[in-house]
């Protein structure tokens, strides 16, 4: 029995990665008994005669899992956004952002297109940056787009990781991969064609080798389009706010009227970023006025 890493999936096929070869595999018939699905990224134990014919036997504990795309054990996200072109919105980056904490998936931004903004208006961003950066985040914002500068430390940053790419339609998460890895010749709005999601479209998804480390060649992670956490947690996946409610007045403190918020004095005294905080408010009501999901019975 050896291990390896599940690297591709293709109709039913799960190509591994073990000691420097891959190996096709099956999955057991009781992994379906016991409703679990083999995903590209998991560690798995396998027995293989010959390198064209073997099987997954077991599946080693999950770091995480993504629905969309469909991989597991992922350490980071890079969300692609464009300063323009489509239009730059940071209540859709928060989001973003939201969807890779809840998921324990370590975000990174790169900006985009700022070759089509003016200088006052990249000043801005380089503002931003900088908010995005003091709460922790890594921040790729270059004033030429794809400059060596940027790409040498988004390359430092994919290197022994494994990585999605995310973000709009349009933002340019191809491009930016063919600036990374020039001899991957993506198609530009290959990754986000349709979403795999025709009727008869093959699902393939695998772990592209990337700058020395792999990212997903997948149509790109969507998961942020629904937050299904309940609204009181919230807070704690804006990592500054998480941090500032320890000194919070009330234990459960959502941050809107209570007395002694610390959030709130954080606001008032510019320690925050206003747009963030927006972001939240705008968040929360979504997520209260939610409806609350159930699991059908099979």
């Amino acid at each position: 029995m050896s291990e390896g890493q599940i690297r591709q999936s293709l109709s039913g096929f799960y190509d591994v990665f073990s000691n420097g070869e891959l190996y096709r595999t099956r999955a057991r018939g009781n992994f379906r008994k016991r409703r679990i699905t083999p995903l590209v990224g998991d560690r798995v134990q396998f027995e293989s005669s010959t390198p064209k014919e073997g099987y997954i036997l077991e599946i080693l504990p999950r770091d995480n899992a993504l629905t969309r795309p469909p991989v597991a054990n992922v350490d980071q996200g890079v969300v692609v956004t464009a300063v323009a072109s489509p239009e730059f919105s940071t209540n859709l980056l928060d989001r973003q952002l939201i969807a890779l904490e809840v998921s324990h998936i370590s975000p990174v931004i790169y900006f985009t297109k700022t070759d089509l903004i003016s200088d006052e208006r990249y000043q801005e961003f380089e503002t931003l940056a900088a908010g995005y950066r003091q709460i922790g985040y890594d921040v790729c914002l270059t004033r030429e787009p794809f400059a060596q500068s940027g790409l040498d430390e988004l390359r430092g940053l994919l290197a022994d990781k494994v990585t999605v790419i995310m973000g709009q339609t349009g933002a340019g998460k191809s491009t930016l991969l063919n600036h990374i890895s020039p001899d991957l010749t993506l198609a530009t709005g290959e990754i986000s064609t349709a979403l795999n999601r025709g009727k008869h479209t093959t699902r393939k998804v695998s772990l592209m080798p990337v700058a020395d480390g792999l990212v997903a060649d997948t149509p790109g992670f969507s998961s942020y389009d629904t937050l299904t956490i309940d609204y009181r947690e919230l807070g704690q996946y804006f990592p500054e706010f998480a941090l500032a409610s320890r000194d919070c007045r009330f234990r459960g403190c959502v941050h809107l009227n209570e007395p002694g918020c610390a959030v709130k004095a954080g606001i008032a005294d510019g320690k925050f970023m206003q747009s963030r905080y927006d972001n939240y408010l705008l968040l929360l009501t979504l997520l209260k006025n939610q409806k609350p999901v159930y699991n059908k019975k099979k």
